[in-house]
């Protein structure tokens, strides 16, 4: 454990391809420690926050996600995430939670039935989030999105549910902020880009906050999901939902 400076796992499973951008904007741009951990680790104890990046784990057999959310260290980031540590999935890391069941409902293929890859606009739907303290609330943000199964489908309770607990971070929209069939790229239900878990200590998102971090990429709207990470880490801890604590104690709370 770091103490002071939060240290994040950016996980690689076969066929991962935006571990490096994690790794590189972690350690290069906002300046923590970050460490590579291969899918066949089981141990996660040293770690503060957990990045689950893009690709195409195991090639996206049988469906996106589905092979690696059964991979060894699935089980530890779920362990993980049961002890209130941060996990953040992006794109194919998206699809593996929903696959493992850390976040409600599932992806389909596109509607376009083609893959995208292209700048979309998303809206802040919360800024009171462990990845989104950094934003404004309502703020309209310019990411990238390289997907070809991203439209999020849930069945009508789970996604009223979701809507009713404000679970969803993210919402596709045009440049004005309006949720719209249009600003929508996939066809995701309520034009919904990222959500988040009950707990708020577990979000996936479609776009790819690693690719727009720096002026030199287009866009620096995506540094603020890893700096809000660090910045909710090193603070006291009461500016965020929190998960519920196990009676033997959270991982945190042991190594203090």
């Amino acid at each position: 454990m770091n103490f002071g400076r939060p240290t994040f796992a950016v996980i690689t499973f076969p066929g991962s391809n935006c571990d490096r951008d994690c790794e590189y904007v972690l350690r290069d741009v906002v300046k923590i420690p970050v460490r590579s951990v291969w899918h066949e680790e089981t141990d996660l104890s040293d770690f503060d926050a957990v990045v689950l990046p893009g690709g195409f784990s195991y090639g996206d057999y049988l469906r996106a996600g589905a092979i690696a959310s059964v991979s060894p260290i699935v089980s530890a980031v779920r362990a993980f995430a049961a002890g209130g540590g941060l996990v953040l999935g992006i794109c194919n890391g998206f699809q593996i939670l929903l696959e493992a069941g850390l976040l409600p409902g599932a992806m389909l293929p596109n509607h376009t039935a083609t893959f995208r890859c292209e700048w979309v606009h998303v809206r802040v739907e919360r800024s009171d989030t462990p990845f989104t303290l950094n934003y404004g609330e309502g703020q309209v943000v310019r990411m990238p999105i390289a997907h070809g199964e991203g439209n999020y489908f849930a069945d009508p309770l789970t996604l009223t549910a979701l809507e009713a607990r404000r679970g969803v971070v993210f919402r596709y929209v045009d440049a004005n902020g309006r949720a719209s069939e249009a600003a929508n790229p996939n066809g995701a239900l309520h034009n919904i880009a990222g959500v988040c878990s009950a707990a708020g200590n577990v979000l996936g998102l479609m776009p790819h906050p690693e690719r727009c971090t720096e002026a030199v990429l287009g866009s620096e709207d995506g540094r603020a999901v890893f700096e809000s990470m660090v910045r909710w880490l090193t603070a006291s801890g009461d500016c965020a939902p929190r998960p519920a604590v196990a009676a033997s104690g959270t991982r945190r709370e042991k190594a203090r």
